[in-house]
């Protein structure tokens, strides 16, 4: 009897102890992710915020040896489909988003049941600015003729994204001028370039690395540049700001990702000290100099902060276009 209890017990350590092995990261120790972690990019292959998602996923397993990051584009509704597909993973940790000012802009829109406040905020890494532009043989010089053409006529702008940077950025035209636009929404800026190049479009913003094989070969031109600074890259140096040609509007796309909601102090830890680790990365440094844009970091509660408060900035631009 004796001798079937100790064997009992026995079995019933070793289950124990194989159990604790199997959830290793369910107790009280530093936690890491079982086998691959998924980062979601809520828009098609091919645009800006696919490229983000691409290297951001490859730096990170450069700067955490031993993990694997595999991108699944998950597009469709204007970023909406792969933003709802990451509210149903609340509380996995192997699951990341490529995030933008989407996750701003749809929920704004009223389009949506979800906000910011679903989502575990990681990292913001860099900022994207927009090029408005057009094929070489279009009669616009600058953005200010955009808008005296639009004062009189029709004329049509191409969105990646019925709510996305494109629609904050041509509804901010609209109210600081009066004009009105044509617009056309593509689902990502990968559509974007051969719809100006074929016609579809008149105009359209687009970000620096979406546009610069066209810039070299002369198929497109720049108009103006959104941010608040002309660029010091030397390829588009000589585009002036919005601002110099006398449109008061100023506006970039951040380039971050997120985690799903509903996960632990050890889970938001290990993500947010791999996110420090990605813009130490060379792939990081390349893709940032390749695409022309610049680096800025938050991480956690301060990206939080960031977009909390670009939501204020945000919802009277949005609600008055929806």
């Amino acid at each position: 009897m004796r001798a079937g209890v100790a064997k009992g017990t026995a079995l019933i350590a070793l289950l124990l102890a194989s159990a604790c092995g199997a959830n290793a990261d369910s107790g009280g120790g530093a936690w890491k992710p079982r086998g691959d972690v998924r980062m979601i990019v809520p828009f098609a292959a091919g645009g800006g915020s696919d490229l983000a998602g691409r290297a951001i996923a490859t730096a990170l397993e450069k700067a955490q040896p031993g993990l694997k990051v595999t991108v699944e584009n998950r597009d469709g509704g204007s970023g909406a489909v792969g933003y709802s597909a990451m509210l149903g993973k609340k509380g996995n940790g192997n699951y990341l988003l490529a995030t933008e000012n989407a996750i701003l802009s749809l929920p704004l829109s009223g389009q949506v049941s979800f906000t910011r406040k679903d989502f575990t905020p990681v990292a913001k890494l860099a900022e994207d600015g927009g090029i408005l532009v057009v094929k070489k043989d279009s009669p616009y010089k600058t953005c200010a003729d955009v808008v005296n053409a639009a004062k009189g006529g029709r004329v049509s702008v191409g969105m990646s994204g019925a709510f996305g940077v494109d629609n904050v950025i041509f509804t901010m035209i609209e109210q600081r001028t009066g004009v009105k636009f044509q617009r056309v929404p593509f689902e990502s800026g990968g559509e974007l370039v051969p719809a100006v190049l074929g016609g579809q479009i008149q105009v359209a913003l687009l970000n620096p690395g979406e546009v610069i094989g066209q810039f070299r070969s002369g198929d497109l031109r720049g108009l103006c540049v959104t941010t608040d600074k002309r660029y010091a890259y030397p390829e588009f140096a000589s585009l002036g700001t919005a601002k110099e040609q006398g449109i008061d509007v100023s506006y970039v796309q951040f380039r971050g990702f997120l985690a799903p909601g509903g996960l632990d102090e050890r889970e938001r830890a290990y993500w947010e000290q791999a996110a420090r680790g990605v813009t130490k990365t060379p792939e990081f440094q390349k893709w940032l100099k390749d695409n022309y844009l610049q680096q800025a970091e938050l991480y956690g509660d301060a990206f939080g902060g960031y977009l909390e408060q670009l939501d204020t900035a945000l919802a009277p631009v949005l609600k008055k276009s929806s």
